[in-house]
């Protein structure tokens, strides 16, 4: 059951963090064509604002996780404004510097704020696991991080298939002139995509400080993993991003199983690294990804 509790678990909820993150990043460069490199500071803002919540009211973090996730929306709208939206008819490259900057203010607000020493939602607590079949172990935690993930992926297929906004949404990604040409107001679609984006950047963020601990280089360590997830899967392709967070939270932690012998396969240290490993070999192999997304 080793496998199971500390390397299979574990992975599935990684990978459901990273999907999560995933899909503001597949959403973002589908319909306004850009690698946006300030969204782990999205899911930093959002984890912050919760560990603020928590402190003054004591409230669960699943009980704040809607407020953070408004708040960090409307954060992405009031970047998306001030610094997105004068270059929106200007080439990719321009905005991914601009988003380069974005990220380092950000996160030294966030440092500035709150200071750069790690927190934790619930300090000097230790949960007890959940013992199943006499050997099963998972935490509780785990079960509503994998459960919440669920729904809000079920969440964003039924507005991206079954919604005006989010019809006009896959048809943006398409073609942003010919959607324009159709009537669609492609700002009001631009703004429902940062918020959607942002939301679940901040779910991701939230998931993952409760789930470990919370510090201001969060976002910066999570964006690698989810930008290899987006590639995998197809950058563009929300589903695809959904798949490969899965496969990257499960390919880092069973990286570390001992597959041969005794000894891991790889250093937990040296996890981080399967994630750009799976990227270049994605990039090299199959650039439009498991999914057919666009190619940078």
């Amino acid at each position: 059951m080793d496998f199971i509790n500390f390397y299979f678990l574990p992975g599935i909820v990684l990978g459901s963090i990273y999907a999560l993150g995933a899909i503001g990043v597949s959403l973002v460069f589908g319909i306004l064509r850009f690698a946006n490199f300030s969204h782990g500071e999205l899911m930093l803002i959002g984890a912050y604002i919760t560990y603020t919540l928590i402190h003054f009211t004591g409230l669960h973090p699943l009980a704040i996780l809607p407020i953070a996730m408004i708040f960090t929306g409307v954060v992405a709208l009031g970047i998306d404004h001030v610094f997105y939206r004068p270059f929106r008819t200007s080439k990719a490259t321009i905005v991914i510097v601009a988003s380069f900057g974005v990220a380092l203010m950000a996160r030294s607000a966030v440092q500035i704020i709150w200071g750069v020493d790690p927190v934790s939602y619930s300090p000097g607590q230790i949960q007890k696991p959940i013992i199943l079949f006499d050997s099963l172990r998972i935490f509780s935690k785990h079960i509503w991080i994998v459960s919440c993930a669920i729904v809000l992926m079920l969440t964003i297929h039924v507005i991206l298939t079954y919604t005006k906004t989010g019809k006009a949404m896959r048809a943006m990604s398409d073609s942003t002139e010919l959607a324009r040409l159709t009537g669609i107001e492609t700002e009001k679609i631009v703004r429902a995509t940062w918020l959607l984006g942002a939301a679940l950047a901040a779910s991701a963020g939230v998931f993952l400080a409760w789930d470990t601990h919370l510090h201001t280089m969060m976002g910066f360590y999570m964006l690698l993993p989810m930008f290899a997830a987006a590639i995998l899967g197809g950058i563009g392709q929300p589903y695809g991003a959904m798949v490969g967070g899965l496969v990257i939270g499960l390919a880092e932690e069973l990286s570390s199983y001992p597959w041969i012998g005794g000894e891991p396969l790889l250093p937990p240290a040296y996890k981080g690294g399967v994630a750009f490993a799976v990227m270049v070999m994605m990039l090299i192999w199959r650039p439009s990804g498991l999914f057919r997304g666009r190619v940078f």
